[in-house]
């Protein structure tokens, strides 16, 4: 039941949503806030029917899914996240609140439209902007406490990177664009190591893509390999390289206008302008796609990811093979070892994860049928299963659902006051521990998505322990088994039999 309702509340079906919200309106399904109500958000927000909120998700609909600007019919993704909330983090309906905040679109198309619900002037920046989402923040802590969690959805790259970071200290907000993304791509990684072999620190990492989603990824990726090995963040950062529109991001690129959010990634190494460059000068043994960007995991970049991740497993091989030849019988076990661990790096970790399908970097089909049955391929949007060489491969779906739902009921359930990314790491090993052997033996590096309610509990439970564990949970005293308690908490819409 919650696996056909969680596909109603996806791509593509919400892509048609917001796209004919104006011309469809019938009534608002959440609570619209624009500059009109400057000096005025709190009152608006006290006209709410209900008074005990837990998750507010919030946009400004500036960059609704791949679409763009869609100003206020952006409505549809607060009301469709929630939905799944509900669905899938058993939180109570009326606990939520989907809001839109409404500074004008610079959307042309909008604006000539006689059905365009919003208002028609250009988007609001600087000043003005910050002021309306200051009075926000602080309307909705004066309203609702310290313990709601508000969660941004869909802001441009460079509102979305100064929010979370203004607001992180002294609110409980969680960005699911950079956070959300980073902590599933995440759990996908930890799983494929079952199939590749290694540590995460073994790989090598090239985004296509270096927005909210990309460094996200990256950042969280080099904060887990830094948990695991002990090593400074900045070292873990240098096996993680990114590609933006104007090819690899180096240390030479940092004088020019390079956005502060990508300058952590800027390494020393010659300029490189296109990807299928960058994958033959950085050897990656993982393709990351983010770039919003259809098409641009082309065939040659495919192969060339397959071929280089097979010479580099030969490589390795003989070189260990040099070092242990006069070697004790436990030093060949442990080289054996090695080698069949280096062997499951023939296989090229890909990930083309932007959104709709139509701009997916690569379709699942293309990655396997290009990589000869070799990649370990998952996406942002689904894929049907493949059969290749007699064989059949099912794509995993790297979807947000997966963490925030739990994410966010383990936040709720613990009473916390801020998000740690502790926290999102443990939700990350959580999701990556549910991945069973009948799903490797599929290629999956994702659980199947009908035991999502099981899925969100125990996601839920180690975050909240990380809550405790951290002194960041209110809710005092800590239940005892907290995956019961996670389920003991989930809604779920029973009703009872009349006759």
């Amino acid at each position: 039941m919650w696996r056909n309702y969680c596909q109603s509340c996806t791509l593509p079906p919400l892509e048609r949503l917001v796209r004919s919200t104006g011309a469809s309106f019938r009534r608002p399904q959440g609570l619209y806030i624009s500059l009109k109500e400057k000096g005025k958000i709190l009152e608006v927000l006290k006209n709410w029917p209900e008074r005990n909120i837990q998750v507010i998700v919030v946009t400004d609909g500036e960059r609704i899914l791949g679409l763009g600007d869609l100003g206020c019919q952006g409505m549809g993704i607060p009301v469709g996240k929630l939905s799944l909330y509900t669905a899938l983090g058993g939180l109570r309906p009326s606990a939520c609140l989907p809001v839109t905040i409404d500074v004008g679109t610079n959307n042309d198309r909008l604006l000539n439209n006689e059905f365009y619900i919003g208002l028609r002037r250009r988007r609001a920046t600087g000043q003005e902007y910050a002021e309306l989402l200051d009075e926000f923040m602080t309307a909705v802590k004066k309203n609702y406490g310290e313990k709601v969690l508000v969660q941004f959805e869909d802001f441009a790259n460079h509102n979305a990177f100064e929010l979370l970071a203004k607001y992180k200290p002294t609110h409980l907000v969680f960005n699911d664009d950079i956070q959300g993304t980073a902590s599933v791509v995440l759990a996908g990684l930890l799983a494929a190591l079952k199939l590749v072999g290694g540590t995460l620190a073994d790989h090598t990492f090239l985004f296509l893509g270096a927005g909210e989603a990309g460094t996200g990824i990256a950042e969280l990726i080099a904060l887990e390999i830094s948990k695991q090995t002990n090593a400074p963040l900045e070292e873990t950062r240098k096996n993680i390289w990114l590609v933006d529109s104007k090819g690899l991001i180096v240390s030479s690129r940092k004088g020019s206008s390079l956005q502060h959010f990508k300058k952590p990634w800027a390494h020393d190494h010659e300029p490189i302008k296109g990807l299928l460059d960058a994958v033959k000068a950085i050897k990656p043994t993982v393709l990351i796609g983010s770039s919003g960007v259809g098409k641009t995991f082309t065939k040659e970049v495919v192969e060339a990811m397959a071929s280089l991740n097979e010479a580099l497993s030969l490589s390795l091989s003989l070189s260990h093979s040099h070092k242990h030849t006069h070697t004790s019988t436990h030093a060949h076990q442990n080289f054996y070892l090695t080698v069949v661990s280096i062997i499951g790096m023939q296989k090229p970790i890909i990930l083309a994860l932007s959104n709709p399908t139509s701009q997916s970097e690569c379709t699942a089909e293309e990655a396997y049928t290009w990589s000869e049955g070799r990649a370990i391929f998952a996406s942002g949007s689904p894929f049907d299963p493949v059969e290749y060489n007699s064989k059949v491969y099912v794509p995993g779906q790297a979807n947000n659902a997966y963490i925030f739902p739990g994410f966010g009921l383990g936040l709720i359930i613990s009473g916390a006051i801020r998000v740690h990314d502790d926290m999102l790491l443990a939700a990350s090993e959580t999701l990556a521990e549910q991945v069973k052997q009948e799903n490797f033996d599929r290629a999956l590096i994702y659980p199947p998505f009908y035991n999502i309610r099981k899925i969100s509990a125990k996601i839920a439970a180690k975050v909240a322990a990380k809550a405790y564990e951290l002194g960041l949970a209110s809710r005092l005293p800590r239940p005892k088994d907290l995956v019961k308690y996670a389920e003991s908490c989930m809604y779920s819409p029973l009703y009872r039999s009349y006759r």
